[in-house]
C-alpha cells in the first residue's frame, strides 16, 4: 500500500517573506495560502509544495541538505534566477544555490507535465541503506540510485535522496516535516506504528486529517488525507 505522492516539504524560518518573494519571482511559484503562522507556496496546488512556518531564528539545517524542483528546460529555468546567486552545477541538468537561513534549493531537468514540481528532498543520513529501508516501511517505494550513486526512495514520482553525512538535531531546526498524501491517514497511523514509528501528533483540521510520526533519523513525516471539502488554487 504505497503512499500517493510527496505532497509538501515544511520548514521553520524566521523570515518567510524574502524566501516567498524569491520563489514566486524566480521559480515559477505562487502563494497558495498565507496566514499569520505559515505561507504555502507552489506552482500547482495539487503538486509538490513548500510550506514556510514562522518561527524564531536562527534555524539549523540539520538533516536537510537541499530541496530540488523539476523543470523541463534547465537553461531557461536558470536564466530566470537572480544574477547575484552563486550557482553550483554538480552534474549536467542540475543547479543548486543557497537562499537564506541555511536553505539550499535546486533545479533538476527531467520530463514533467508541471513546471517547478517537487523533484526530490535530499537528507543527510549516517547509514543511507538502513535509512532507506526504514522509509520503505513507512510507505515509500524503492528507487534506482542517482547517477552519482546516492541512495533514494520514491513517493509518487518524487524522491527522498539519502546522502552520507551527519545532520544532527539542531536546537532550532530548519526542517519541520515531510508530508505524503494518502487515502487514509488513520490506516497509515496503524501501518507506521506497526513499523515501530512513534506518533508525534494528530491534527483534525477543517479540510484535512493528518497523522505525524517520527521517521528515520528523527525526520518528522506527515500522512495527510484530504477531506471532501478540500480545495486549493
Amino acid at each position: 500500500m504505497p503512499v500517493n505522492k510527496l505532497d509538501h516539504v515544511a520548514l521553520w524560518v524566521a523570515e518567510r517573506d524574502p524566501i516567498a518573494d524569491l520563489v514566486t519571482a524566480h521559480l515559477g511559484m505562487h502563494v497558495i495560502d498565507r496566514t499569520e503562522t505559515f505561507t504555502l507556496l507552489g506552482s500547482n496546488a495539487r503538486r509538490g509544495k513548500l510550506t514556510l512556518f514562522a518561527a524564531p531564528g536562527p534555524r539549523g539545517p540539520g538533516p536537510l541538505k537541499h530541496i530540488a524542483w523539476r523543470v523541463s528546460d534547465i537553461v531557461e529555468a536558470e536564466s530566470q534566477l537572480p544574477s547575484e546567486l552563486e550557482l553550483e552545477r554538480p552534474t549536467e541538468g542540475e543547479v543548486y544555490f543557497d537562499v537564506a537561513e541555511g536553505l539550499r534549493l535546486g533545479l533538476v531537468e527531467a520530463p514533467t507535465d508541471v513546471e517547478y514540481d517537487l523533484d526530490h528532498v535530499a537528507l543527510l543520513s549516517p547509514d543511507p541503506a538502513a535509512t532507506a529501508d526504514a522509509w520503505l516501511a513507512l510507505g515509500f517505494e524503492p528507487a534506482e540510485p542517482t547517477v552519482g550513486g546516492v541512495t533514494r526512495v520514491e513517493a509518487g514520482g518524487a524522491f527522498v535522496e539519502l546522502h552520507q553525512g551527519e545532520g544532527g538535531e539542531p536546537e532550532q531546526p530548519l526542517l519541520n516535516h515531510l508530508a505524503v498524501l494518502v487515502d487514509s491517514a488513520e490506516e497509515w497511523r496503524g501501518e507506521a506504528e506497526g513499523a515501530g514509528a512513534e506518533v508525534a501528533d494528530v491534527v483534525d483540521a477543517p479540510n484535512t486529517f493528518a497523522v505525524f510520526v517520527w521517521g528515520p533519523d528523527r525526520v518528522k513525516l506527515e500522512y495527510v488525507e484530504h477531506k471532501p471539502s478540500f480545495s486549493l488554487t
